[in-house]
């Protein structure tokens, strides 16, 4: 479903001490969100539930970058990704994510939790312009190839400077 949302310059900055927390399904649809997800993203509890984690997609966010957390996150690892969302007022708000498997008591993954903080602004400053050439890539990929082409973008920017995805993250700071 396409956001009818118009994203404004506004940023929601999120308090040093906010945790962002959210459950979903295995289809991504957010099961639990707790009251700090609320307040920022400005949704009701009742909004949020059973709806598409994606509601919150920022169009400015590579789809490069969601196609790398899913593959990492269906393998069964942890990811780590700075995010830009969009809240309902169409305000944006930026977070540092780690996102991983919730399994049940027999060790079959359920859905996947999200834990999200505030990043410092040196991260946000140096992954920007990383985005902002996936969208460029991706625009010129076109729809079907948008994300695998970002995602080779980025991957191969990152071999040639020696590092993993999740090396490149963590290096940024939080």
């Amino acid at each position: 479903m396409k956001s009818t949302i118009s994203p404004t310059d506004h940023e929601i900055v999120m308090n040093d001490n906010d945790f962002i927390v959210s459950k979903t399904d295995l289809k991504g649809r957010i099961t639990y969100a707790n009251r700090v997800f609320m307040k920022i993203a400005k949704y009701t509890e009742s909004e949020l539930l059973d709806v598409q984690h994606n509601i919150i997609r920022h169009p400015d966010m590579p789809r490069g970058v969601f196609r790398l957390l899913w593959n990492t996150i269906e393998a069964g690892q942890e990811c780590f990704a700075y995010v830009k969302n969009l809240a309902k007022t169409g305000d944006y708000y930026w977070v540092f994510a780690n996102v991983t498997v919730d399994h049940d008591i027999d060790g079959r993954p359920t859905g996947y939790f999200s834990v999200r903080r505030k990043p410092s602004q040196a991260s946000i400053e140096a992954i920007t312009p990383v985005y902002q050439e996936m969208m460029r890539i991706e625009h010129l990929a076109g729809v079907r190839d948008a994300p695998d082409a970002s995602v080779k973008w980025l991957v191969d920017l990152l071999h040639d400077k020696g590092a993993t995805y999740e090396e490149f993250i963590h290096t940024l700071g939080h």
